[in-house]
């Protein structure tokens, strides 16, 4: 090989090896926020370690609770820790899951989903305001969040319920602990409640 060949061939590898060398060091790097070192044998904190894309995760939601402490500063009552706390603790159960990894996904993301929506970190679309039952001062709220999975805050009355997406075969329903949104166009059927009865909805005219 020709001296001039080999300053041709080096010009086309060099690009593939620093790729390479940036996809190496990268896939390392992946590290939650809590010190690995520290953390006990056959815990979930150790599947997270070990995990590229479950640390990343951990990551993000340390980012995302930092930018809701911020939000709640002025918190009455100051709740986040505490259920910060709740979470970790309902995250450490999936030991008892089957798959304990996509447990642990799903744990992740729908935590970090919700501090999004109720501290409003994302992009929103609303409030959207609808009437139900064909009573004017029956008023639900829909506030929608473009969150990982997509999420709404209701309001209803002096109560809040945030909802995540569900699949449906048509229209967009969320469902919240006992309280559910079904809205196709215009029109919303709501669920406020345990067992109690749906409220047919229509969105609000602009005055």
């Amino acid at each position: 090989m020709t001296n001039q060949q080999f300053k041709k061939t080096a010009f086309y590898l060099f690009p593939i090896s620093m790729m390479l060398l940036f996809l190496s060091i990268n896939a390392r790097s992946a590290s939650p926020s809590f010190d690995c070192s520290k953390v006990e044998a056959g815990s979930i904190e150790e599947i997270i370690c070990k995990d590229n894309s479950l640390s990343e995760l951990d990551q993000k939601m340390a980012t995302v609770y930092k930018e809701a402490e911020k939000k709640a500063a002025n918190e009455v009552p100051p709740v986040l820790k505490a259920e910060q706390r709740g979470w970790i603790k309902g995250r450490n159960e999936c030991w008892k899951s089957e798959d304990e990894k996509e447990c642990i996904k799903e744990s992740y993301l729908y935590r970090i989903a919700e501090l999004q929506a109720r501290y409003q970190l994302v992009d929103k679309t609303g409030p959207i305001f609808y009437s139900c039952d064909n009573n004017s001062a029956k008023e639900v709220v829909l506030t929608f969040f473009k969150t990982d999975p997509p999420t709404l805050v209701a309001e209803f009355g002096d109560s809040q319920s945030l909802m995540y997406l569900e699949p449906s075969g048509s229209g967009s329903k969320y469902q919240g602990r006992n309280e559910s949104a079904w809205i196709k166009g215009k029109e919303a059927r709501v669920k406020w409640g345990y067992d109690s009865q749906t409220m047919n909805c229509r969105e609000k005219s602009e005055k």
